[in-house]
């Protein structure tokens, strides 16, 4: 199984291929923004009242919009909340390889230090 780190050159490879950083990149802000847009896909999707594992596909032809509970093919889009998740993490994947982010570490400090933290710590309700 690939790293996080391969992965996440894979992810930066595919946005660099189709165009994503021509003329120069994104500015770091640019970068949170559209990691941000894709949760709050994630949670409009939710607010429609899909389920959160619900999954569909759709591909748009002559301006008309078809929908299927299983792809037709390789080019229909997949929709839902596992989509936009998966979205999330590509985002945070490429935004990792482009900066240089270490991703695998990252997690597993991240992960270390989370599993010596009280319950609940913080004291926040949400």
């Amino acid at each position: 199984m690939p790293t996080m780190n391969e992965l996440s050159a894979q992810v930066h490879q595919t946005a660099l291929d189709k165009g994503w950083y021509d003329g120069g990149g994104r500015t770091f802000g640019e970068v949170i923004a559209l990691m941000h847009s894709e949760l709050s896909e994630a949670l409009e999707d939710y607010r429609n009242g899909a389920a959160p594992e619900s999954t569909w596909y759709e591909k748009k032809t002559d301006g008309e919009r078809h929908i299927s509970r299983e792809p037709v093919d390789e080019t229909w889009k997949p929709c839902g909340i596992p989509s936009e998740l998966a979205d999330v993490v590509i985002r945070v994947m490429d935004a990792c390889a482009y900066y240089g982010i270490d991703l695998d570490r990252a997690i597993q400090e991240k992960m270390a230090y989370n599993a010596t933290r009280p319950h609940r710590h913080g004291g926040k309700t949400i």
